[in-house]
């Protein structure tokens, strides 16, 4: 039998355990309710086998999206050698640029309203079918659609978003332009890697005007060139 002392830390325990899963729980749906006007969502990143050349180690484990009237930026860095592809799109200002860095190469390619960022030729011929599936991620209510893409034959890929994150048009020079919503739960096909992301943290979070600004110190290449870059970088 437990003597006293023994069930009071018993007990305290138990009482420490419930308060933070209490707590995780409110914030969780703290941080997906409504007047979500500014911040950051967190994906974590995941690699089916055999979909990448490099090893998962040195692949990205997470993806920061911020957003702000309107403005999106996505930032998918690798800890390897400092490298990794961001996307800024600022309509206002229509910016739509992609960065690349790697070692010492920065680069980037501006392009133009409608046009799709560079690194996403397999998914050229995409057809998207929504449906009447729902869930809940990150305390977000979120729509199902369906995925086929011509470069992976007989694969069907199910995609989460959410219109409960106020941005207008979110996927511009994105694949998923036709969808109106924030993707939670979604992949890539760059070159012949495949990534997954899933949503795993919404955070409240005041983002500074000028994170949504064209970078300096990135040199400006073609379309073509960022391309065999990308390409470089997914299959070392």
């Amino acid at each position: 039998m437990l003597n006293s002392s023994q069930s009071v830390i018993r007990a305290g325990y138990i009482h420490l355990f419930i308060f933070f899963a209490i707590s995780l729980n409110i914030s969780c749906k703290k941080n997906g309710s409504g007047n979500l006007d500014q911040g950051e969502i967190h994906y974590h990143v995941e690699y089916p086998e055999n979909s990448t050349i490099l090893p998962p180690e040195l692949m990205p484990k997470t993806m920061v999206v911020s957003f702000k009237d309107n403005n999106l930026l996505f930032e998918l860095i690798s800890p390897f050698g400092n490298s990794g592809i961001t996307n800024l799109s600022n309509p206002s200002k229509k910016i739509y640029d992609t960065y690349f860095s790697l070692f010492t190469i920065k680069c980037f390619y501006p392009a133009k309203p409608g046009e799709t960022y560079p690194g996403f030729e397999s998914m050229e011929g995409m057809q998207i079918t929504k449906t009447p599936k729902t869930a809940i991620i990150c305390g977000m209510h979120c729509k199902n659609a369906e995925v086929t893409v011509p470069s992976v034959p007989g694969r069907k890929y199910n995609i989460w978003y959410t219109n409960e994150i106020p941005v207008s048009n979110p996927n511009a020079s994105t694949p998923y332009a036709e969808i109106d919503g924030v993707l939670m739960s979604f992949f890539y096909l760059m070159g012949k890697s495949e990534f997954h992301f899933e949503a795993v943290n919404i955070y409240r979070k005041k983002i500074p005007d000028e994170a949504f600004d064209r970078r300096s110190r990135f040199n400006e290449v073609s379309r073509t060139d960022l391309i065999k870059f990308i390409s470089k970088m997914v299959s070392l």
